[in-house]
């Protein structure tokens, strides 16, 4: 899918804040560790009815052996929004920010020494690294790490292989 598109789907799924359905939680907590769950509850609502989503697609395209690891790189991918605390308005600023600075890394990390929304902005977009250091500091394992840090990252990127993170991305792309 086109990624304008996607961002525009996304957008309009946010403006209605529901949560997974209580079957789709119960099967997410199912695939996490202790310490995941955690992490999960903190996520917003509308990140957890996405990422469960995601989950699904997941298993769909991999069958019910996929590796819990995998599902919980589809489910914890975005748990760096956490600290952000952005609402649906709030993340369309901040990926419109963040295109308009062109994600210079520089920019960003000045935009987190900051304070108030500016802070927040920064912080949302930094969200794959700093996901990939909450789930390292929740003894995640490699795989569900290394996709919440390159979720957004080309192929040649990615450290994890290729035919699972193209299923992840595609998942995640829907």
């Amino acid at each position: 899918m086109s990624r304008p598109w996607h961002l525009v789907k996304r957008f309009f799924g946010m403006l209605v804040p529901l949560g997974p359905t209580r079957r789709h939680d119960a099967e997410a907590r199912g695939q996490l560790l202790p310490a995941e769950i955690d992490l999960w509850a903190r996520m917003s609502r509308r990140d957890r009815r996405h990422s469960a989503a995601v989950a699904r697609r997941v298993r769909a395209e991999l069958g019910d052996g996929v590796a819990r690891e995998v599902l919980a790189a589809a489910l914890l991918h975005d748990v760096g929004k956490i600290d952000a605390g952005l609402g649906a308005y709030g993340r369309a600023v901040a990926t419109l920010s963040g295109a308009a600075v062109r994600r210079d890394p520089e920019v960003i990390k000045a935009w987190t020494r900051t304070r108030g929304f500016t802070r927040k902005v920064g912080l949302y977009l930094q969200h794959p690294k700093l996901g990939g250091d909450i789930l390292a500091m929740a003894g995640s394992d490699e795989l569900t790490e290394a996709w919440a840090r390159e979720h957004h990252l080309s192929p040649d990127q990615w450290s994890l292989p290729e035919d699972i993170g193209q299923v992840l991305k595609e998942s995640d792309d829907d």
